[in-house]
């Protein structure tokens, strides 16, 4: 009864359900936004302009980092045209005319416009290498600030130790999945390199838990960026603590020796289909870098205009601008792993984009005493194409996580169960770095608790990594 008590208590935080998952909404007036008016178009282009462009397929490490090669070639998978950038002549084209680039995607061969007056746009469409334009962002007429900074604890409380056990908090988490059992056989993410799409990380470079997390950069693709995405929600912290954390006996992450990279796609000033194309700019970036997997506890339906608005029948992995992006993730040899949503127990009840996309993982949440029946708030499947979704499942009602005053603390989502698993499947792709995502995929919806019987609830069920490793290794082994 008490757990069920602390469970109805931690729901009231998701009401409304959120984008991002549970999260404490930072409040703060509003002010009026100083840029306006101002538009943002996704433009569609008709080619890479293959004669011209100082781009070719032979070439790659003009455009790819030699690691983003080498895991193509490990993985036997080709580069292709989808990889060469949008082409500079194109580019220069559309500036000529009054178009201010802010960001472009090299695998959906689309550029983000801002204007000021909605009459260029005109314009800029006949240009012949343009096939078609969508409005994706349309300045607010006042804003909440959401970089704020907050104040922080330099160490965690005497209580937040659990006499004797070296993972603390986070344990049964991530015992729930037989995680411990990976990091007994010195698979803790060592090599891997791993991309935390999000809102925000607040704090995270001053709270000393996080010191000696291995941040190798961080980028902003929102327009206009931060003032730092160090001031912006603690979202991220919470997802990136759930994953790099190293304090022992007191919280150790499910992937504590990999590298990340801290990305922020999510505007949280607004709500318009453009995250997306940020989303997709930072999917790019993380592949171009070298990431070997993506978490991203973000999704989107509902945005403040209705003609971007998504509909169910859109959840079929190729509808949505995001949900393409992100199905072509495996073809490049990246694995992204991403929340379902917590729409369960709103008027969508669906997966949020881009969870219905192919050929990843996407993650549902169960309550955390045996036996992790589903959450009320987790999204559902399947897919409109018919797929199993979610794929997995793991505790996130709720999960422990350390947050932007440097708290450990109980938080609820989809959001949160996701960072386990992606850790957890970096240390078994560490173990054997020559799988392919898809082939790593397969294997852990193999070693599920709920294989023989998919549903759209549970999807394949709780993995269990400690029998996908014996049988990555007996494969290995033949």
């Amino acid at each position: 009864m008490k757990n069920l008590f602390r469970l109805l208590l931690l729901l009231l935080t998701l009401l409304p359900v959120t984008t991002q998952g549970a999260s404490v909404a930072e409040t703060a007036g509003r002010t009026r936004y100083k840029d306006g008016p101002a538009y943002i178009y996704r433009l569609y282009l008709r080619d890479k302009d293959p004669r011209r462009s100082p781009y070719s397929l032979q070439h790659p490490s003009r455009y790819l980092s030699r690691r983003s090669i080498e895991r193509r070639v490990r993985q036997q998978l080709p580069i292709d045209s989808t990889d060469l950038p949008v082409s500079p002549r194109y580019i220069a084209q559309i500036e000529r005319r009054g178009g201010d680039i802010i960001g472009r995607s090299r695998w959906q061969n689309t550029v983000l416009v801002r204007l000021r007056d909605t009459a260029d746009i005109h314009r800029i469409s006949l240009l012949p290498c343009v096939t078609g334009r969508k409005l994706v962002w349309v300045a607010p007429d006042s804003v909440t600030p959401t970089a704020v900074r907050s104040k922080y604890h330099s160490s965690f409380e005497a209580h937040d130790s659990i006499g004797g056990q070296y993972y603390g908090k986070a344990y049964a988490q991530i015992a729930a999945l037989n995680g411990h059992r990976l990091h007994e056989q010195d698979l803790h993410g060592q090599q891997m390199m791993i991309a935390v799409i999000d809102g925000g990380f607040k704090n995270v470079e001053r709270i000393p838990a996080f010191r000696h997390v291995n941040i190798l950069g961080e980028r902003d693709f929102v327009c206009p960026p931060s003032p730092s995405i160090y001031a912006e929600t603690d979202h991220g912290t919470k997802v990136l603590s759930a994953m790099a954390l190293n304090v022992p006996y007191f919280y150790i992450g499910s992937a504590p020796r990999a590298s990340y990279w801290l990305l922020r796609s999510e505007d949280q000033q607004t709500e318009q289909e453009v995250e997306e194309d940020y989303w997709a700019i930072a999917a790019e970036f993380a592949d171009s870098v070298g990431c070997d997997l993506i978490n991203s506890s973000l999704g989107y339906t509902t945005y403040d205009h209705p003609w971007m608005t998504h509909h169910l029948w859109h959840l079929d992995g190729r509808q949505a601008f995001i949900s393409r992006e992100a199905s072509m993730l495996a073809s490049k040899g990246v694995l992204l792993v991403n929340s379902a949503g917590n729409s369960g127990m709103g008027p969508w009840k669906k997966l949020s984009f881009p969870a219905d996309a192919d050929h990843i993982l996407t993650v549902g949440a169960v309550i955390s005493d045996a036996p992790f029946t589903i959450a009320p708030f987790s999204s559902v499947g399947p897919s409109q194409d018919g797929r199993i979704k979610p794929d997995v499942v793991a505790v996130g009602a709720p999960a422990f996580l350390v947050n932007g005053r440097g708290v450990i603390m109980e938080d609820m989502g989809t959001s949160f169960a996701t960072p386990i698993v992606c850790g957890l499947v970096a240390c078994l792709w560490q173990a054997r770095p020559s799988l392919s995502a898809a082939q790593l995929i397969q294997i852990i919806r193999d070693c599920t608790d709920n294989r023989d019987h998919p549903d759209n609830i549970y999807g394949y069920g709780m993995p269990d990594f400690w029998k996908a490793y014996m049988k990555v290794m007996s494969e290995n082994d033949e």
